[in-house]
């Protein structure tokens, strides 16, 4: 028989508050193994945006060193109320992942938004809403040096967003037999610690670091090159898609300031991702 696990991830601060899960159970920071272990999600908190709606930003936790775990979209992946697809990942990189996605919800929004995970016997289920002492600064900048998350867009003269919410564009088409060529780009305000630190330095161009995932799909994508930068205000970045299989696609892009720390959680003040749809024949 399957155990459900109810799990209220709350990233506040360096930490996670209101973990419960049987004592048998890995809790997310002990040592990985290799393979074989589960995927549980984690939300991390809530930000308003400029029009005044909600979005909750959630990660997860892959327990596994090594394994990416595949949970396709449907009974053992959904979020509700409303569509069991909302954004959330079908493919699971390894470790802890924060502010993978975010699901955007009405201003006056008073319920909650839950992300279910089946995997491996085990059902995990992680509530939504909006306590004051979740709300994350991941727009207003990061508390003592004003640093915002980089912008990012998929056309020189195309919409524009931050944050973990990011951007979605598409859907293009592809082939499994020609590789889709997809350009990014992306700007900073160069500020953050890292910044501060080179006083009595002459500035520097604000550098944004790009890495590639894929985020939802059937079969195995191929990035040529899988990590990319651009050193340039409003600066672009090209790498090269491989689709392994047909269907429809979502490829995520993060791009990380010069502070570098995508995935150290906190204030979630220093990433954006975006989104491509891809339908591929």
């Amino acid at each position: 028989m399957r155990k459900s696990l109810v799990l209220t991830l709350a990233c506040l601060g360096a930490g996670v508050s209101g973990l419960w899960m049987p004592v048998r159970a890995q809790l997310p920071f002990t040592s990985a193994k290799t393979s074989g272990q589960d995927v549980s999600p984690a939300y991390e908190g809530w930000y308003r945006n400029a029009d005044g709606s909600i979005n909750f930003s959630f990660g997860y936790i892959n327990r596994n060193a090594t394994e990416i775990v595949d949970i396709p979209i449907g009974k053992d992946n959904f979020i509700s109320p409303g569509p069991e697809n909302q954004g959330q990942p079908t493919e699971f990189q390894p470790r802890r992942n924060w502010g993978v996605f975010a699901v955007k919800v009405p201003a006056n929004f008073t319920g909650e938004v839950v992300w279910t995970l089946r995997v491996r016997g085990e059902t995990y289920a992680i509530p939504a809403k909006m306590h004051p002492n979740w709300q994350i600064d991941a727009l207003e900048g990061e508390a003592g040096y004003g640093n915002t998350p980089p912008v990012v867009k998929f056309a020189a003269d195309g919409p524009e967003a931050r944050g973990p919410g990011g951007i979605t564009a598409g859907p293009v088409t592809a082939t499994t037999s020609q590789p889709l060529a997809l350009t990014v780009w992306a700007s900073d305000d160069g500020k953050g610690p890292a910044a501060a630190g080179r006083a009595g330095a002459a500035p520097a161009a604000p550098v944004v670091t790009l890495a590639y995932f894929k985020h939802q799909g059937p079969g195995k994508v191929t990035f040529t090159p899988a990590t990319g930068r651009a050193a340039a205000a409003g600066g672009q970045a090209n790498t090269s898609v491989a689709f392994s299989a047909p269907g429809d696609y979502i490829l995520r892009v993060r791009a990380t300031d010069i502070s570098g720390v995508a995935n150290a959680g906190h204030a979630q003040c220093c990433w954006t991702n975006g989104f491509v749809k891809v339908s591929v024949k």
